[in-house]
């Protein structure tokens, strides 16, 4: 499905429906979001529009440098909401060194994982990826894939 966000509030639409599509799954470890697109297309300003949604009143940055932030959620089907950001890693071995499996086997955890391309071999069997397309200044293009089959045997 590919939809366009014209601004700001088309975003937060989307993040609001792409939550409660969500709220219909039932897990059996964390639910994974890969979000692939270039730098500035929106990938963090979705997650900070899907953080808002579920609560998160602390301030939403990339993780870019730090790698990893973890958001504790209340009132929500999950305890948790990692933000990852890929970018600066050379490979799912570096993903590893901050507990990766663990954080992926816990059915309580909303992991966002920017750049997931990069960490291929490590991304769960099936994840959703939403791929975002700069079209201008204040629009995006967002396309959704559920169901990624990763290299992971």
């Amino acid at each position: 499905m590919i939809t366009l966000c014209k601004n700001l509030a088309d975003t937060e639409r989307l993040a609001k429906k792409f939550l409660a599509q969500l709220a219909l799954e039932n897990p059996k470890r964390a639910t994974v979001i890969g979000l692939s697109g270039d730098l500035g297309s929106g990938k963090t300003t979705f997650t900070q529009l899907v953080a808002k949604e579920l609560g998160v009143t602390d301030e939403v940055t990339s993780p870019t440098f730090v790698i990893e932030k973890k958001y504790e959620l209340n009132n929500s089907r999950f305890k948790y909401l990692i933000h990852i950001d890929a970018y600066r890693l050379a490979g799912g071995s570096e993903l590893e060194v901050l507990g990766w499996r663990e954080l992926v086997a816990n059915p309580q955890n909303l992991i966002f994982v920017e750049w997931p391309e990069l960490v291929n071999d490590v991304m769960p069997e099936e994840y959703t990826l939403l791929c975002f397309d700069f079209v201008n200044e204040s629009a995006r293009k967002v396309l959704e894939r559920k169901k990624i089959e990763s290299t992971v045997l």
